[in-house]
C-alpha cells in the first residue's frame, strides 16, 4: 500500500511529489498525459520567481526530474474513481486499482469551448486551444484569438511575434489579464481588438478554417482561431467523496477536503487565482498536510 497517491502531474502534482518523496514516503504520481499539465502549453514563463524567461516545457522537465530523483514513481494511468475504506483509499484507474493511505488530487483543469457552429468540425483544422502548440503552422497568416485573460493575451503576443496578424475578440469592454500584458497587446502593431463582441460561428471550406462571423454581423477572414475562454475542472472521477462547487474541489487553506486524508491542490480546487506559482505552493502545502495526516495516523 502506498503512503500517498497523487492524481495529476501538472505543477501542483509535481510539487507535491517532490515534497512527499523527499520526506521519505512511498509516492506514486499518475496522469494519462504524463508530466507537465498546462505547463506544456506555455511558450514563455517570465513571472515565476527565480526563473528568467523559461519555456513551460523546460520548467516541467526540471520539476519531473526533481520528483523522479526524490524517489517518486510516475505512471501514465488515468483515475476513474476514488472510494475510502476505513483508513485507506482505493483509486480505480485504467491500469487497475491503487491502494493508498492518503490521496492528493492535482488533476488541474481543461479549456472550455465556445460551443458555436464549426468549432468541433474544424478542431485541428484551424481551431485550437494552444497557440504555442499550433501557432507555428500559421506563421505570417491572419489568425483570431478569443478571450481576455492572461493566456489569451500572452498567446496573442506570441502569435504576433511569429509574424501573425492577430485579431483579439473579447465579449467584454475590458480585459482581465495582467496590466503588463494589456499594455503589450495595445501597443503591438500586429494586434487589433474587437471588444464587446462574440463569435457566432467558425466558417470553413470543409478542410480548414477560412473565417469567423461575429455577433455584430462582421465576417473576419482568418486561417485559425485560438480559443481561451476559461477552464473547467478535471474532476469527473471524484463523484461524491468530497465537497465540490461547480466541479471544483472545496478545500481549506491547508488543502484539506471534506474527506479526511484526501487533499486537493492547484487548478482543480476552488481558488481565485490560478498561476504556476500558486499551483506549486498549493502542492507543497498539500504534501505538508498529508504528512501531518499520516503522522497522526501513526504510520
Amino acid at each position: 500500500m502506498l503512503d500517498i497517491l497523487i492524481i495529476g502531474a501538472g505543477p501542483a502534482g509535481l510539487a507535491s511529489a517532490i515534497y512527499s518523496a523527499r520526506a521519505g514516503y512511498s509516492v506514486k504520481l499518475i496522469d494519462p498525459m504524463g508530466p507537465g499539465g498546462q505547463l506544456l502549453f506555455i511558450d514563455e514563463i517570465e513571472n515565476y520567481p527565480g526563473v528568467l524567461k523559461q519555456s513551460g516545457f523546460a520548467l516541467s522537465e526540471a520539476l519531473e526530474k526533481q520528483a523522479f530523483e526524490a524517489g517518486c514513481e510516475i505512471d501514465y494511468s488515468e483515475a476513474l474513481s476514488i472510494k475510502k475504506e476505513e483508513n485507506s483509499f482505493i483509486t480505480e484507474t485504467t491500469d487497475g486499482n491503487i491502494s493508498s493511505r492518503s490521496v492528493i488530487i492535482a488533476s488541474g483543469a481543461s479549456h472550455k469551448k465556445l460551443g458555436v457552429p464549426g468549432e468541433s468540425e474544424y478542431l485541428g483544422k484551424g481551431v485550437s486551444y494552444c497557440a504555442t502548440c499550433d501557432g507555428p503552422f500559421f506563421k505570417n497568416k491572419d489568425v483570431a484569438v478569443v478571450g481576455g485573460g492572461d493566456t489569451a493575451l500572452s498567446d496573442a503576443i506570441y502569435l504576433a511575434k511569429i509574424g501573425c496578424k492577430v485579431t483579439i475578440v473579447h465579449r467584454r469592454d475590458k480585459f482581465r489579464a495582467q496590466k503588463i500584458l494589456q499594455d503589450r497587446v495595445k501597443t503591438n502593431p500586429n494586434i487589433s481588438l474587437k471588444l464587446k463582441t462574440q463569435v457566432l460561428s467558425i466558417n470553413g471550406d470543409g478542410n480548414k478554417v477560412t473565417s469567423i462571423t461575429l455577433d455584430n454581423g462582421e465576417v473576419i477572414d482568418t486561417s485559425a482561431i485560438f480559443i481561451f475562454v476559461g477552464t473547467k475542472p478535471n474532476s469527473s472521477f471524484i463523484k461524491d467523496i468530497c465537497s465540490t462547487k461547480d466541479g471544483f474541489v472545496v478545500t481549506n487553506e491547508k488543502m484539506e477536503t471534506s474527506c479526511s486524508g484526501l487533499f486537493a491542490c492547484g487548478d482543480v480546487r476552488t481558488t481565485t487565482f490560478r498561476q504556476v506559482v500558486t499551483a506549486t505552493g498549493d502542492g507543497a502545502f498539500a504534501s505538508h498536510s498529508a504528512d501531518e495526516y499520516l503522522a497522526n495516523q501513526k504510520i
